[in-house]
């Protein structure tokens, strides 16, 4: 095939970073004053999760030495459902992958999956919580809002899913999802959190906003009273700094990576329009995406490839990495085998390509449009098809180089990674 030229452009997100993050946990944590609503020398248990979220071992680091300081006991739980292969080892493992450890945080990691069962919630659903984070005087949730990739409303991704389904380790996680089926995910999650909540075991939450360029930019520790309303506002706040394709719509979507580390789905299924069952571009407002070609999946997701399904090509050597265990646990515990259905694969991206443009309904191939980006929470620099530079959305947030590059596989019919093509082509402007 003949790959058409690229050009490297450049989404100029704000920079909205915390510069003084360290001192803002600190003082959040000082304003809140949860520690005052526990005996000193009390057990706090410090849940925390698998996504890639930027700076988090600085801020549970400085959340255990504020509990320490203040004179009670933190300890560290993985909140993470059916992750890390459903297994303690596995979940201390991600933890660890991203700086959290005994050593690291001067805190116990307690990894374990037993459960135990407080209650059963108004609407008939049966709670279920990690044992050894209920045994505690309190339990603070830190976690990333954002919006959810499988449904939308006032409550998505963030604290009140932790609460339920983080919490609820493996059990948890496969029962709110087979009730969601009846009452959807959002319901579940609000009757499971707000269960939780009026056992008094939940001191509060440290809610975490990142900005278009995967960086904190707010952070906020809530009482358990105001949890709900916050994380409402939150996740308001999340969606305004969403990131986007740079185009209304593409033939085909290059994706270097996906993986757990990257969204729970792998890819955000907000950006790339698709839904976990593989529908095609379901979200209004999303660019309209024909196909999408995934080229690896992630080292940092431990093999679990959840959300290949999306894809509607792959490379052999992504399915060569594949833990079908880990896949197929997270998998079915979400209740969503199709994410984990395998694409075609063929063993070189220049193979997945001749054979992917060919669906997309042009005669031509010459006109098939392309968009090529590392991952879906690196989204500031994109290479796009020359076929498709006149439509780049009309904003003054990009930004073009100023010619066109050719772009050849390699002797074994790969591509090179995108941040090594953006590097030689801003090294080639300097």
């Amino acid at each position: 095939m003949r790959f058409p030229r690229f050009y490297l452009v450049r989404q100029n997100f704000p920079d909205r970073s915390l510069k003084d993050l360290p001192d803002r946990v600190r003082q959040e944590l000082e304003r809140a004053d949860l520690a005052r609503r526990l005996p000193v020398g009390a057990k706090v248990a410090i849940a925390v999760g698998s996504r890639g979220i930027a700076n988090i071992d600085l801020i549970v680091r400085e959340t255990v030495q504020y509990f320490i300081g203040a004179g009670r006991e933190p300890f560290i739980v993985p909140a993470m459902g059916s992750h890390g292969g459903a297994s303690p080892e596995g979940q201390a493992s991600v933890l660890a992958h991203y700086g959290i450890t005994e050593q690291s945080m001067g805190c116990p990691v307690v990894s374990q999956l037993e459960v135990c069962s407080p209650g059963v919630t108004p609407e008939g659903i049966q709670v279920w919580v990690d044992r050894v984070a209920y045994e505690a005087a309190g339990i603070l949730v830190i976690n990333r809002v954002k919006w959810h990739t499988s449904f939308e409303g006032r409550i998505e991704s963030g604290l009140f899913k932790m609460l339920a389904i983080g919490l609820g380790k493996l059990a948890g996680a496969q029962q709110y999802h087979a009730y969601a089926y009846r009452l959807g995910l959002e319901e579940v999650i609000l009757s499971v959190a707000r269960f939780l909540l009026a056992t008094g075991k939940v001191l509060g939450g440290v809610g975490i906003v990142e900005d278009e360029r995967h960086q904190t930019a707010h952070v906020e520790v809530i009482p358990a009273e105001n949890l709900e309303l916050r994380e409402a506002a939150l996740l308001q706040l999340a969606k305004s700094w969403m990131p986007r394709l740079p185009v209304p719509a593409v033939d085909v979507l290059i994706v270097d990576e996906i993986g757990k580390n990257i969204s729970g789905t792998g890819m955000d299924t907000k950006i790339v329009n698709r839904s976990i069952d593989g529908a095609r571009n379901p979200w209004k407002g999303a660019p309209r995406v024909e196909r999408i070609f995934v080229r690896e999946l992630s080292p940092l997701s431990y093999g679990n490839a959840v959300g290949i399904g999306m894809a509607d090509v792959v490379t052999d050597r992504l399915v060569a990495a594949i833990d079908w265990d880990a896949t197929y646990v997270n998998s079915l515990a979400a209740s969503t085998p199709a994410g984990a259905r395998l694409p075609l694969h063929f063993p070189t991206d220049r193979q997945c390509l001749e054979r992917v443009a060919t669906t997309v309904g042009k005669v031509d191939p010459s006109q098939v449009s392309y968009v090529w980006i590392r991952n879906t929470l690196s989204l500031e620099w994109v290479l796009v098809s020359d076929n498709a530079i006149p439509f780049l959305r009309a904003t003054s947030n990009l930004s073009i180089k100023d010619r066109p590059i050719e772009i050849g596989f390699g002797e074994g019919g790969d591509l090179p990674p995108l941040p090594e093509v953006a590097a030689a082509v801003q090294g080639e402007t300097h």
